[in-house]
């Protein structure tokens, strides 16, 4: 098994992104007591310090919105600077709260502004497992909240780091009904996948985010165009996708600038019915998945760029990134003994 990268001093898992259950339900009584406005409020002292302390994300935000300026420069009134920094970290900061919301009873559907509602109503209506590509743009715990208004769907979040492990572990205290299970995975073996080919073909979703590099550090990733620079992004969400071999869809939810304040903004893209590989086109198109993802999250980021989440730096040597090494895993998942001991295993 490989180790994380030690070299990736600026890794996103170095960051610790979740709050403590003490302070959730510090934000949370807040929240009760005093309303959103108020608590809107509170959080520009804490975004501020947050922006002072933490040089690597106050460098991270302003690196990111300088980028978004330079390729929209309509949505701003001025080139992005420290108090727009602030802003951003104060988007975070709320995020915290509407994470423990999210897994509450809290959010009706009301609160939901959908995109596109027959691509929902056919989405809950396929009985196939899917697998889910989500990202740390917006609030990934709106998907899974949304999803979990659908009591018969079964939620099974890949997630790479302990702390985020914790969180959810966390969260489902809130919600002790929550139809949730939770693998940390450091990398997809084939046990992992078995596992989770086993849950697909029993109509169960798997949620993984698109848009983190993996621990084991840049030998898992292709480069892609985002925002105008190059940027590494992992290849495991495809290679996944096509070791479970079921629907690929994106799922976004976030606060919209254009909407309501107490709404969310939420829509599906479909992505794929099934993924598949040409034998010699591997690496190819390997990139060009995850060029369409990288696509689409800028669509995304491009109506709301303070609902970008990842404060470490995105573009950070990405020319020093090698191709990925993604024969191996596909040959493993192809061998007729693994085949078999899957189909045997569903025979049991």
């Amino acid at each position: 098994m490989q180790t994380a990268d030690p070299n990736l001093k600026s890794h996103w898992a170095s960051f610790r992104e979740a709050g403590t259950l003490m302070g959730m339900r510090f934000l949370f009584v807040l929240h009760k007591y005093l309303g959103r406005r108020v608590f809107s409020l509170l959080m520009y002292p804490v975004a501020f310090y947050f922006a002072v302390s933490r040089p690597i994300a106050r460098r991270a935000s302003l690196n990111f919105l300088h980028k978004h300026w330079a390729l929209n420069p309509a949505f701003w009134k001025t080139r992005p600077g420290y108090w727009q920094v602030i802003i951003h970290i104060k988007h975070f900061a709320e995020t915290i709260l509407d994470k423990v919301l999210a897994w509450s009873a809290e959010i009706s559907d009301d609160d939901f502004v959908i995109d596109d509602i027959s691509l929902i109503e056919k989405l809950m209506s396929d009985q196939r497992g899917q697998l889910v590509i989500g990202t740390h743009f917006g609030n990934l715990e709106y998907c899974r909240g949304f999803m979990q208004r659908y009591k018969n769907k079964i939620i099974n979040i890949l997630v790479y780091d302990k702390h985020s492990a914790n969180f959810v572990e966390i969260m489902q205290r809130v919600n002790p009904d929550s139809r949730i299970n939770i693998f940390q995975v450091d990398e997809f073996d084939v046990a992992t996948i078995l596992l989770l080919k086993n849950k697909v073909e029993q109509g169960e979703w798997v949620f993984i985010a698109g848009d983190r590099i993996p621990l084991t550090g840049m030998q898992r990733t292709v480069s892609v165009d985002f925002l105008g620079h190059q940027a590494a992004l992992p290849v495991g969400p495809y290679l996944l996708a096509k070791a479970l071999a079921c629907p690929v869809s994106l799922m976004f939810g976030y606060r919209h600038p254009r909407l309501a304040k107490d709404k969310i903004y939420f829509e599906v893209v479909p992505f794929a019915d099934r993924l598949t590989f040409t034998r010699n086109g591997r690496q190819q198109q390997l990139q060009v998945f995850a060029q369409r993802f990288a696509d689409e999250l800028q669509r995304q980021c491009k109506q709301a760029p303070y609902q970008w989440f990842n404060f470490y730096d995105f573009w950070a040597d990405i020319h020093k990134a090698p191709q990925p090494q993604a024969k191996t895993l596909v040959k493993t998942l192809s061998d007729p003994a693994i085949t078999e001991k899957h189909q045997n295993k569903k025979a049991q």
